[in-house]
C-alpha cells in the first residue's frame, strides 16, 4: 500500500477532454474519501491555450452533471511530468505517440490510453469534441465517467487496499 498516488490527464489543448477528465475523476475520488491521497491534474501537449479556462461547452456539459470545471486553467505538458505522476493518461493515439517519444528518451511513467480503464464502451480514444456540436461533449463525458470508475477501482486495489 502507498500513502498517495498521482494522475495526469492529457489531451491536445487542455480545454475540452483532459479538464473534463480531471473534473470527473476528482468527483469520483471525492466520493470515495480519497481526495487527500490522490493528486489529479490535466494538461495539453500544445501550449496555445495555456492559462485559459476550459471550453464553455465542456464547462456547461460538466455542470449539467454536477461537476464544476470552470476554475481549471490550461497548462502544457512538461517532460518532467513523466517523473512527477504515477499515471499519465492520454485521450487519443496522437497524444500517446507524442508522449511515448518523450518517455523513450527520458523514462518515467509510461503514458497509456485513458479508455483502457473503461468497460462500457468499445472505443479506445476519447474523440475531440471541439469542432463538433454540443452532443459531442455529452458523449465525451459518458466515456470519461466509465473510464474514471475503472481507473479508481484499479488505483484503490493497487495502491490503497491490503492484499
Amino acid at each position: 500500500m502507498t500513502e498517495s498516488t498521482s494522475v495526469l490527464f492529457v489531451c491536445m489543448g487542455n480545454i475540452c477532454r483532459s479538464p473534463t477528465a480531471e473534473g470527473v475523476f476528482r468527483r469520483a475520488v471525492e466520493q470515495t474519501g480519497l481526495m487527500g491521497r490522490i493528486r489529479i491534474e490535466s494538461c495539453g501537449t500544445g501550449g496555445w491555450h495555456v492559462g485559459k479556462a476550459p471550453d464553455r461547452r465542456a464547462v456547461a456539459a460538466a455542470k449539467a452533471r454536477g461537476i464544476d470545471i470552470a476554475g481549471l486553467r490550461a497548462q502544457q505538458f512538461a517532460d518532467e511530468d513523466l517523473q512527477r505522476f504515477d499515471y499519465v493518461l492520454v485521450m487519443d493515439r496522437a497524444n500517446l505517440a507524442d508522449l511515448v517519444r518523450v518517455w523513450q528518451r527520458r523514462g518515467g511513467t509510461q503514458p497509456e490510453l485513458f479508455l483502457t480503464y473503461g468497460s462500457a464502451f468499445d472505443v479506445e480514444e476519447v474523440p475531440d469534441p471541439y469542432y463538433g456540436g454540443e452532443q459531442g461533449f455529452d458523449y465525451v463525458l459518458d466515456l470519461i465517467e466509465d473510464a474514471s470508475k475503472g481507473l479508481l477501482n484499479h488505483i484503490r486495489s493497487v495502491h490503497f487496499e491490503p492484499r
